[in-house]
């Protein structure tokens, strides 16, 4: 079949879709906003457009959508699209919490469609070359993970800044961050899951987090997130016993850490540094560190809407399963617990 896309709700998401998802085949069959601005918008751009979610699903010619709505209407309106006989994609996070989930699987699972969520941070090319060093064993055993988001934007914009609407960047980047250390290492169960989380600009809404994930693999990941951090800090380190990777940002620049010549054992001198002396913290002679250059890997985040072609000429299984989802939105849950009690949370 082809797959002739609705596209509910016209902002900077919905237009993302409108103009990527045509490169893996799909077809803009029409979209919907309520603001007259975005109608416009739309209209000017060539798309059919309705002014609600409402007339978009009785387009027949409409065989899927793309929920682009604030997080609160996402439950709402993948409901009535299933009950319309539509495929549903939802933006993330897919629901507000794991109870809403269960009802939108429920009701697509009821309707016969197919149901699945954007989790596009699946394809970021830096999160792929850690999975890589991970999957590859190319830093040995490793035992610690940080994945790191920082700005020094500030202030969030339009709903995201109001908690009914589902504001906070829990919502808008830790689905993200979450996933992307779970889809990493997807065997691995969570032990226990704790977490800090502030608001330090904002009245409402989270802009700061610190998750901590340990897991029975030996790895511990460390999760943050800051709209004020004024110096980033590298987007991703992971360390084993082999050596440390380290990538600055989301342009993948970094190198892969090795000792040149593991010491068996420290020498007997102290060493005097500007902290006083020490042997542990001494620097490291010359030679004593090498560079390697990051792992290559080829990515495009179209790929998630061909992967949607082709479960739909049911030529493969869908990469973001609905029970993936569920256990990112239950890690969710227990961060926001674990912050509230300031206790970890044991998990799986």
């Amino acid at each position: 079949m082809n797959v002739k896309l609705g596209i509910i709700g016209f902002g900077g998401m919905g237009k993302w879709h409108a103009q990527n998802a045509p490169r893996a085949g799909v077809e803009i069959a029409a979209v919907c906003d309520i603001d007259p601005v975005k109608q416009q918008e739309a209209v000017e751009m060539g798309y059919k457009m309705y002014p609600s979610a409402e007339e978009l699903l009785r387009d027949d010619n409409v065989n899927t959508v793309i929920l682009t709505v604030p997080n609160y209407l996402h439950k709402e309106m993948c409901i009535k699209a299933a009950e319309a006989g539509k495929h549903v994609i939802t933006e993330k996070p897919a629901a507000m919490n794991v109870q809403e989930l269960d009802e939108m699987e429920a009701a697509c699972k009821k309707a016969g469609v197919f149901f699945t969520s954007h989790q596009n941070r699946r394809w970021d090319k830096d999160m792929l070359i850690v999975k890589k060093a991970y999957d590859e064993g190319l830093l040995g055993n490793i035992f610690t993970i940080e994945s790191k988001l920082h700005s020094g934007n500030g202030y969030m914009h339009e709903w995201h800044i109001y908690k009914k609407y589902g504001g906070g960047m829990i919502y808008d980047w830790g689905v993200h961050l979450i996933d992307q250390i779970l889809f990493m290492m997807p065997q691995a169960k969570i032990k226990s899951v704790y977490a800090d989380i502030k608001n330090v600009l904002h009245e409402e809404v989270d802009d700061y987090f610190k998750i901590i994930l340990k897991l029975d693999n030996g790895v511990t990941a460390h999760i943050e997130l800051s709209t004020y951090i004024l110096e980033y800090q590298p987007r991703w380190l992971a360390a084993g016993d082999k050596g440390t990777l380290v990538v600055k940002n989301f342009g993948c620049e970094g190198n892969i850490y090795r000792t040149g010549k593991m010491l068996e054992k420290l020498p007997p001198q102290i060493t005097e540094t500007e902290a006083g002396p020490t042997r542990q913290f001494a620097p490291v002679p010359p030679g004593g560190i090498v560079t390697e250059p990051l792992p290559t890997v080829e990515t495009d985040w179209v790929n998630f809407y061909r992967n949607v072609v082709d479960v739909l000429n049911g030529k493969a299984e869908s990469l973001i399963k609905i029970s993936e989802v569920r256990r990112v939105l239950s890690v969710m849950e227990a961060a926001w617990k674990s912050a509230e009690t300031n206790e970890a949370i044991l998990f799986e």
